[in-house]
């Protein structure tokens, strides 16, 4: 109801109106698909909301449904009493207002069949144990549902306290005994048909079994046999299973411990070798036959060395000391005889064992002190336990802890002198390592002062890695005798000194320079230096430096060669061919360099000719080849041609044969069967030239002259080779 109010000075005005809403029909439960045995009852029912409030029709495959004997239809409600085939179908309900008309479809179905068995229930023998429940299922299918009758051979079965036939139609037989083997039959009858099945009840005595020994103790690394023995009804065939704690053995996968040892049909073997900790617990032997299944278990005890212990707590600190405290682990049933503390820190080779107090940590102790440790170290600590049977595994390591600083205790080792430059004196040692510094701001302090002196004079190295000190004074003549110490120090204090050693400063550098220098030309790029050295009381060299530079240069911009020792030649390479070189050569050592001595001269060897011997021509006279070239004639900036090379080798091999020649013939000897390749090259002071064009030359007789077969082979001709072709065709023993 609305209202609506107007008024001014003069009064007041009030219209009423009434506002009505309806709504179509909406489903509150719809129906859902049905499948129902022939003679039940069906209920279905539909709800629907709406303003005004919604009727109910009913229709069957499309058509009115209407109220019968058997149909009722009452405010959305539709029962059909003792449904048959008939009544299956598609059904709808329609719910409807003058507003509108809503549908709900459902179908019906009717199951009217035969009794049948599924194949798992069809003729099957069932083997049971005297004193066991047999239960023979009995369910077929039919619609509706059958009459179950049970006959044991051609007699109707009589229930009574034992034997009953349950709701679903199987047959129960409790405490079965011998009198209760036989053939059962189990049939299903409804309107439709009847079928049946039927089972064989087979009773057997119970088995029993026997697993030995019951209870057992080892050691690790021991072996034992645990025997399980069946009793059983001699028609059944028994298996066997091992179990452990619960859980099957894979005697594959217990890496060779475990073995399955079965020798006799009623009884089976466990073989358990090189027995671990971890082997420990319930054994189970278990053993089924068709008729049942028995199992017993025994227990193994395993004693083994103790497990780790618990954690350590680091409980006090000092710099060379620090107390620990620990729970025991287990002892694997051999009491704990003691205890051992190991450490390990950054400079250790992996864990080891500490001194403590006391001494021997019995195996009923909780705690130890950890002493001679080094200061401002980083630890961890562990503990192993041992028994009788032998030793642990450790337990977890500490936390890291850092020891406190101290004085430092421990001086550099091996004090020595080293080579430097005059006036210096150098002092090394090795520095101490980080393990031993004791704690931040370390370093080393060094003390020298020279022989048959009173006071030292005292340097402060700040660097902990430091090895040498360099002490530099114009003063100090060479190789002048000093008595040296290096100390240690860091923020608590200083420590020790090394023990006093003697120590010479430097030498001076070498004084003389070299004598009768000789420079010899070798080829086109080598010269060989050679000279001589005078000895000396200060300034011995370790070694001499060449320096060499062209006739052109300045000899700033000589390149330069060192020889390490006594050396007194070394062998110049590399250099340009027809090129007059400058040389000098001066000793030197850690102090400098010593004079130089006076430059010597030597010139390099021309180039070899870069001309090939032409125009070869050769007779092959059986293994004799006679060969024949035009001589080489060098250009200006070459060698002389000195002689001539005839390199042969056979092919596929890389090592040559050579023969050396002034003439431009020369007979080679081919001593195997093959194909030998030649060339020939012109020798000069610079080297070898060019090499000719290679000859391919085949070798029939290998050793063997065989005149038949001389010929003629000419690489190349020309109207100035007449004379030497002529010259190759006369017999080789006239040349």
């Amino acid at each position: 109801m609305y209202e609506c109010k107007a008024e001014n000075s003069r009064g007041r005005k009030c219209l009423r109106g009434q506002l009505q809403v309806y709504t179509y029909p909406h489903w509150v439960e719809k129906l859902n698909d049905t499948q129902l045995d022939s003679g039940d009852q069906l209920r279905w029912e539909c709800k629907a909301t709406g303003k005004p409030r919604p009727t109910y029709r009913w229709l069957k495959n499309g058509v009115p449904l209407w109220p019968q004997s058997r149909i009722e239809m009452i405010n959305g409600v539709l029962m059909i009493h003792s449904a048959n085939v008939s009544d299956a179908g598609m059904y709808q309900c329609l719910a409807e207002n003058k507003y509108g008309t809503i549908y709900a479809s459902a179908e019906l179905k009717i199951l009217a069949s035969a009794p049948t068995f599924p194949l798992n229930q069809m003729r099957k023998t069932i083997i049971v144990t005297k004193g066991q429940e047999v239960v023979i299922e009995c369910k077929p299918e039919a619609s509706p549902k059958p009459t179950i009758t049970w006959k044991k051979g051609d007699k109707v079965l009589r229930e009574n306290k034992r034997i009953t036939v349950l709701p679903h139609g199987s047959l129960r037989i409790l405490n079965a005994s011998k009198s209760d083997e036989g053939r059962y039959l189990c049939q299903g009858v409804n309107v439709f048909g009847s079928a049946e099945i039927i089972a064989s009840v087979s009773v057997k005595e119970p088995t029993r079994i026997e697993l030995t020994p019951k209870k057992v103790e080892l050691t690790v690394g021991e072996s034992i046999v645990l025997s399980c023995r069946a009793l059983h009804d001699s028609t059944m065939d028994v298996t066997f299973y091992w179990t452990l704690n619960g859980q099957p053995i894979d005697f594959e996968k217990e890496g060779g411990h475990f073995e399955s040892i079965k020798a006799q049909a009623s009884s089976a073997d466990l073989m358990i070798r090189n027995i671990l900790l971890m082997h420990a617990g319930r054994y189970g032997c278990r053993v089924q036959t068709a008729a049942d299944t028995v199992s017993d278990e025994t227990e193994l005890l395993v004693r083994g060395p103790p497990g780790p212990p618990g954690v350590v707590i680091v409980e006090e600190i000092t710099d060379t000391t620090a107390t620990l405290s620990w729970s025991p682990g287990a002892d694997n049933h051999s009491p704990i005889s003691l205890y051992n503390l190991q450490a390990r820190s950054p400079f250790s080779l992996g864990w080891q064992t500490v001194k403590t107090v006391p001494d021997l940590i019995s195996g009923d102790m909780e705690s130890a002190m950890a002493v001679e440790l080094n200061p401002w170290v980083e630890y961890e600590f562990r503990v192993v336990a041992t028994n009788k049977i032998g030793t642990g595994d450790p337990s977890a390591p500490s936390r890291v802890i850092r020891t406190n600083e101290a004085v430092p205790k421990t001086p550099p080792a091996n004090v020595s002198g080293r080579s430097g430059r005059r006036h210096e004196l150098v002092i090394a040692w090795e520095p101490v390592s980080e393990e031993f510094q004791s704690g931040e701001g370390f370093g080393y302090i060094v003390a020298f002062r020279p022989n048959g002196t009173r006071g030292w004079k005292e340097k402060m190295v700040t660097s902990s890695d430091a090895s040498k000190f360099i002490y530099r004074d114009e003063s100090v003549p060479p190789l002048t005798p000093f008595e040296v110490k290096v100390g240690v120090y860091n923020n608590k204090g200083d420590g020790p000194f090394s023990p006093i050693v003697v120590i010479c400063s430097a030498e001076g550098e070498p004084t003389a320079a070299p004598i009768d220098v000789k420079a010899t030309s070798l080829s086109v790029s080598e010269i060989l230096v050679a000279w001589k050295h005078i000895k000396e009381s200060l300034g011995r060299p370790q070694g001499f430096e060449v320096g060499y530079w062209k006739d052109m240069q300045q000899e700033e911009a000589a390149e330069k060669v060192k020889t390490e020792g006594n050396e007194s030649s070394i062998l110049l390479t590399g250099l340009e061919g027809n090129t007059l070189y400058h040389l000098t050569v001066r000793a030197y050592n850690a102090a400098g360099y010593g004079p130089p001595s006076t430059a010597v001269h030597a010139a390099t060897k021309k180039s070899p000719p870069s001309q090939a011997p032409g125009n070869i021509m050769w007779i092959q006279d059986g293994s004799h080849v006679s060969l024949g070239w035009e001589p080489v004639r060098p250009l200006a900036n070459e060698s002389d041609v000195m002689g001539y090379k005839v390199l042969f080798r056979q092919e596929g091999q890389s090592n040559s044969q050579v023969i050396e020649t002034q003439k431009t013939s020369a007979v080679v000897l081919l001593p195997d069967v093959g194909v030998y390749i030649i060339e020939v090259c012109a020798v000069s002071e610079g080297g070898d030239g060019t090499a000719s064009p290679q000859i391919r030359v085949p070798s029939f007789s290998g050793g063997k002259v065989t005149s038949a077969q001389s010929t003629l082979h000419v690489l190349s001709t020309s109207s100035s080779s007449v004379t030497l072709l002529l010259a190759l065709i006369v017999p080789s023993t006239s040349w």
